[in-house]
């Protein structure tokens, strides 16, 4: 049987926050954990689009703002949604860039790493204190297929590069220290007996909002096509994501994505990953670079071992 909406669990009783929700996939995730009966909180930079999607997805649907390129807005948005609740259920890393027109964010930083990676990292630390003791607790973190694209994670030299840089790989590494991100958070949990658990999906191909102008000319050809003949609506794209989000028999370290060619479109089914995202050492070396590059230590972070074994990628 093909997983779908109709294999959601009720969510009545669960909050859940979605980043970037006013539009795409993350409008669709937020949108489908309502109508189950969750109390679901939009991230969103644009509060006026934000208050727009939450008006037309209805439900128990508030709005929070956080620009995702500074750090300053992730702190006060973490602020303000500790202010608003004592427990969340479900954290949806979704919000992301792809090829940006500004070539730094406010701190200084490679925007797709700054955004799609430091952004969230400093998010989930700053609000993982309202899951670790709820029982079915989850980090979604959403990659995607172009983490193929990295043979290695980010490494220091590549924080801070503006001018020249190839943007279609570092959205690679963005997206691949999204994924090695969410395998050393889940590792980390586990190893400090946390209640929650750490999940990634990837949306196949999408004709969403992150393909626009600023895509670099030789490729706009290219993803026209795929995205006719590959690609599927943010709805669809949105099924990993749900299902990572809500299946019971989802496990701490699984990497859902589409089941159809080239793991493009179709039903969530367990994704396939690169050797470079399972590299034990790199998770490691991410991790405790993005601690010095945010400022943010994550409470009862157990010690690390390198010589753990990978994370287990499956639905049982």
């Amino acid at each position: 049987m093909v997983w779908s909406t109709a294999e959601m669990p009720d969510q009545s009783g669960r909050t859940a926050l979605v980043t970037g929700a006013s539009g795409g996939i993350g409008l669709e995730t937020a949108r489908a954990l309502a109508d189950r009966g969750a109390r679901v909180v939009l991230a969103c930079r644009d509060m006026e689009r934000g208050l727009a999607a939450a008006a037309r997805i209805g439900g128990r649907t508030e709005v929070v703002r956080v620009d995702l390129a500074s750090l300053d807005s992730v702190r006060d948005a973490a602020l303000e949604v500790r202010r608003r609740i004592d427990r969340l259920d479900l954290l949806v890393n979704n919000a992301g860039v792809m090829f940006p027109a500004y070539r730094r964010t406010e701190d200084g930083f490679e925007p797709h790493f700054g955004v799609n990676h430091l952004g969230h990292f400093a998010l989930t630390g700053l609000l993982l204190g309202l899951m670790r003791d709820v029982p079915g607790s989850r980090v979604v973190t959403v990659a995607s297929l172009a983490h193929r694209v990295a043979v290695a994670g980010p490494v220091p030299a590549d924080v801070r590069t503006a001018g020249g840089y190839r943007s279609v790989a570092a959205y690679g590494r963005s997206k691949l220290a999204n994924l090695m991100f969410a395998r050393e958070l889940q590792c980390r949990l586990a190893d400090a007996g946390a209640e929650t658990v750490s999940v990634a999906a990837h949306p196949g191909l999408s004709a969403t909002g992150l393909w626009h102008d600023e895509a670099p000319a030789w490729l706009r050809p290219v993803s026209s096509a795929a995205l006719r003949w590959l690609g599927q609506p943010a709805a669809g794209a949105a099924l990993p994501t749900l299902r990572a989000a809500t299946d019971p028999l989802v496990q701490g370290g699984a990497y859902l994505g589409p089941g159809g060619m080239s793991e493009c479109h179709g039903g969530a089914v367990p994704a396939r990953s690169s050797w470079a995202s399972r590299d034990v050492i790199a998770q490691i070396r991410l991790w405790e670079l993005s601690q010095e590059l945010t400022g943010v230590r994550y409470a009862r972070d157990a010690a690390r071992r390198a010589d753990r074994q990978p994370v287990v990628e499956a639905v049982r």
